[in-house]
């Protein structure tokens, strides 16, 4: 006969564990808590000084107080008072100051003084003299202290005008040079003309056509390229034009009549006579300065007595000569 199993004696002789569940695993948040820092605990634990908490005023409020009350000129308020400033009107403080505050509160007294006195002001007017091209001996007056350049004499000529910026002459031929309203390009070329009178050789100038009488020597000229181009313009300039009168010496006939010229009118003249013999020569080379360097060489001819100008000029002259008789011309006949 089969044995019975004890099923309530197996049961005790087994243990039975439990089995952890597996719980999910989530993100825990944890409250912020506001924590005092050790900075705010000494600011709220700091004790209030005699200026804090409003209890007194800025240094400078005070003396502007001060100031309202004695009716003295107090600190502005809406800058800062350099220390300097309060130094000067606080003896005791000076004293008791770095010797770096002292030595430049002295400076500063010492400049002012000295840039007030008259002999500073001749001596820097003597300076300028002296940057301005002039001699150190050079007088300087009352007037003249102040100005960076010397008075003018009055009264004013008639012929002075703010616009002349350039030397009268320089002017004139820049404009003749111009073309097409290029003005730019009349300057540059102004500006290449005087540069190759300055560097060209001395001239050889001819005995049998002089220059200008009163003129620098001619190894003198390069030294001063604008009195070169003034020298050789007056040269040549003609003192006179001759003006046709149609129908004045009968049966049709024109009547020459010489004319006097100015002195604006002489030098166009004889600067549109140099143009027309430049433009009438070869070119060297290439280039834009060619014209330029072609109008110098011409100047250089002209004053050298090379160039076909002279005999320009002397027909004029000679025309004029045999034509002054017909000065007493007026339109209605001779003068009698």
């Amino acid at each position: 006969m089969p044995s019975r199993l004890n099923l309530l004696g197996a049961s005790r002789s087994l243990t039975i564990r439990v089995r952890p569940s597996i719980a999910s695993h989530h993100a825990r948040t944890l409250p912020v808590v506001s924590r005092r820092g050790f900075a705010e605990e000494k600011e709220q634990n700091a004790p209030t000084g005699p200026n804090q908490g409003g209890g007194l005023g800025h240094v400078s409020e005070e003396a502007a107080d001060m100031s309202e009350i004695t009716g003295e000129t107090g600190p502005d308020l809406s800058q800062g008072t350099p220390v300097q400033d309060i130094l000067q009107r606080d003896e005791e403080g000076r004293d008791k100051a770095p010797e770096i505050i002292k030595q430049e509160i002295d400076g500063k007294k010492a400049n002012a003084a000295e840039s007030t006195t008259f002999a500073n002001l001749l001596s820097l007017g003597q300076l300028e003299s002296i940057a301005a091209g002039g001699h150190g001996t050079d007088p300087v007056t009352v007037d003249t202290v102040g100005h960076k350049y010397g008075l003018p004499d009055l009264p004013l000529p008639k012929n002075a005008n703010f616009k002349y910026r350039y030397d009268p002459v320089v002017a004139q031929v820049t404009n003749l040079l111009m073309k097409d309203g290029k003005l730019s390009v009349a300057q540059r070329n102004m500006s290449f003309i005087l540069n190759h009178l300055r560097t060209a050789p001395p001239p050889v100038p001819n005995p049998a056509r002089p220059l200008l009488p009163g003129a620098p020597p001619p190894n003198h000229l390069p030294l001063n390229p604008i009195g070169y181009l003034t020298v050789a313009i007056d040269s040549v300039a003609p003192l006179l034009r001759i003006r046709s009168q149609r129908g004045a010496a009968g049966g049709g006939a024109a009547l020459q009549i010489p004319v006097p010229l100015g002195l604006r009118q002489r030098r166009r003249q004889a600067v549109q006579w140099i143009l027309d013999a430049a433009n009438k020569k070869k070119s060297r080379g290439s280039g834009k300065n060619q014209f330029a360097l072609r109008v110098a060489d011409e100047i250089i001819n002209v004053v050298e007595g090379k160039s076909s100008v002279w005999e320009k000029r002397q027909l004029v002259h000679k025309t004029g000569t045999s034509a002054r008789a017909n000065l007493n011309y007026r339109p209605g006949g001779f003068r009698r």
